[in-house]
C-alpha cells in the first residue's frame, strides 16, 4: 500500500522532518529519527539531541531495527497491521512525552508509570516495545540526571516505580546504557539514591550493580563502582539489615567481586566480617544465600588481607564451621571446607580454633551424610591435614 494513501502513526515519523521515517537510527539519549534528519542536524553544528536538547556524550548512532520493521509491516499491510498493538505504541508514546514533561507533577508521572505498566503487561512485546521507545535511557536519565539535596516522599515513591520498570527493561539483556553512570554527577546521583532511598529502591539499585557486574560491555562501570567505598561500605551494612535487603546486599557483593580488581576494597571496607557475621548470626530458615556468602569469602581468601581479616574476626573460623555441615542441606559445605584449608594451611592459631570449636565432629558428620563425593574428598583432606599439623605442633596453652 503507498504511503500517501495512509495515516502516518506519528511514532512512526521523524521529529526533525516530520515525514515516515525511512532509515531508522537511535541516539545515546534514546531517541530515534531518520538517519538522514539527524546527520544534517549534526552537520550543522549541534551538538544536542534535537527532541531532549541534551548535549551529546556520544554522538553515534544505532540503528533501530525494531522500528524498521515494524514501519515495513505497516507499509506492506496498511489497515490490517495489528490495530490494538499499533494503539498500544501510540498510547507509550503519548506517556512517554509526560514522563519527558518538565511541567508534569511527581504525582502525575507515578500516575503514568503505573498506566505503563498496565498497558505493556499485557503484551508479550511491551517490554521490547518500551525499549524501542526510549524509555530505558529515558528513565535512567530521569533517575540519576540530577543530584537532589534530599528524597521527598514523592521522589522515593516515582524512583521506586521507575526502578521497577528499569529492571523490567533489564531482562532484555541490553546494559550499555547503564554507563552513562560512568559520569560522575550520576554515579552521585546513584549513590544519593542508595544513601536516603528506602528499602525497596536499595533492593532495585542492587539488582543493577548485579546486572553491571554481569556484562563485559559495563567492565570500566563496575571496576569505577569498587572503587566507591561509600557505595561498598553502603552495601556490607544491608546485609545486615531485613531479609530481603540481606539477600540484595549479598547478591551484589558477590557480584562486585566477581572482578578482580574489586576484591581488596572490598575487604578493607569490612567485606569479610559482613558476610562472615551474617553466616554466625542467620537463622537456619534464613540462612539460603549462605552459600553464596560462603563462596564469596573463599574468592576473597586469595587475598592476604582477606586471611587476616577472618582469623582475627572473633566468630570467622565458628562461621565456616557452621557450614560445613547443614542437616537441611549441603550446599556451601565444599566451600567452607576449602576455605577452612586456605586458612588452616599456615595458621597454627587457626588450626587450634577449628578443631576446639568441633570441626572435626563436624567433618565427621558430613562423611556420613549425602552429600557429594568430591565434598567427601575434600573433608577427607581436611581431616587430614588438621589431624598431621596437630600431631607436628603442639597446642600454645
Amino acid at each position: 500500500m503507498k504511503e500517501a494513501e495512509m495515516t502516518v502513526p506519528h511514532f512512526f515519523m521523524c521529529p526533525i522532518s516530520l515525514d515516515l521515517i525511512k532509515d531508522p537510527v537511535t541516539l545515546c539519549t534514546g531517541q530515534t529519527y531518520d538517519r538522514s534528519s539527524i546527520e544534517k542536524w549534526l552537520a550543522a553544528g549541534n551538538l544536542t539531541c534535537p527532541v531532549t536538547m541534551q548535549k551529546l556524550q556520544d554522538p553515534s548512532m544505532v540503528p533501530n531495527n525494531t522500528l524498521r520493521h515494524l514501519i515495513d509491516q505497516w507499509l506492506q499491510i496498511g489497515p490490517q497491521f495489528d490495530p490494538v498493538y499499533l494503539s498500544t505504541i501510540d498510547s507509550l508514546a503519548s506517556l512517554k512525552k509526560i514522563l519527558e514533561s518538565g511541567d508534569a507533577s511527581l504525582e502525575y508521572k507515578c500516575q503514568t508509570l503505573q498506566n505503563i505498566q498496565a498497558l505493556t503487561e499485557e503484551s508479550q512485546s511491551g517490554n521490547s516495545c518500551l525499549f524501542q521507545l526510549g524509555f530505558f535511557t529515558l528513565l535512567l536519565e530521569l533517575l540519576f540526571g540530577k543530584v537532589e539535596s534530599r528524597l521527598s516522599e514523592g521522589s522515593a515513591k516515582f524512583a521506586e516505580q521507575a526502578l521497577s520498570c528499569v529492571l523490567r527493561l533489564l531482562s532484555l539483556g541490553e546494559y550499555e546504557c547503564l554507563n552513562m553512570l560512568r559520569e560522575e554527577s550520576k554515579l552521585e546521583s546513584f549513590q544519593f539514591l542508595f544513601d536516603q532511598g528506602t528499602s525497596k529502591i536499595k533492593r532495585s539499585l542492587c539488582q543493577i550493580i548485579e546486572a553491571i557486574s554481569s556484562s563485559l560491555e559495563t567492565r570500566e562501570l563496575c571496576a569505577k563502582l569498587g572503587k566507591n567505598r561509600k557505595l561498598l561500605k553502603g552495601l556490607i551494612l544491608l546485609v545486615h539489615q531485613t531479609y530481603e535487603a540481606s539477600e540484595a546486599g549479598i547478591k551484589a557483593i558477590s557480584a562486585l567481586c566477581c572482578l578482580e580488581s574489586n576484591r581488596e576494597n572490598m575487604v578493607q571496607e569490612g567485606g569479610i566480617n559482613g558476610l562472615l557475621t551474617y553466616i554466625y548470626d542467620a537463622q537456619r530458615h534464613e540462612r539460603n544465600l549462605a552459600p553464596k556468602a560462603m563462596a564469596t569469602i573463599e574468592l576473597l581468601l586469595g587475598l592476604e588481607s582477606a586471611k587476616e581479616a577472618l582469623i582475627n574476626d572473633p566468630n570467622g573460623i565458628k562461621a565456616l564451621i557452621k557450614m560445613v555441615f547443614r542437616v537441611s542441606d549441603h550446599q556451601g559445605s565444599e566451600s567452607a571446607i576449602r576455605s577452612l584449608m586456605i586458612i588452616c594451611t599456615d595458621s597454627l592459631q587457626a588450626r587450634e580454633e577449628a578443631i576446639g570449636a568441633g570441626v572435626l565432629t563436624q567433618l565427621l558428620l558430613l562423611l556420613q551424610s549425602q552429600c557429594s563425593g568430591r565434598t567427601k574428598t575434600k573433608a577427607r583432606m581436611l581431616l587430614k591435614l588438621l589431624g598431621s599439623k596437630w600431631d607436628e605442633e603442639p597446642k600454645h596453652l
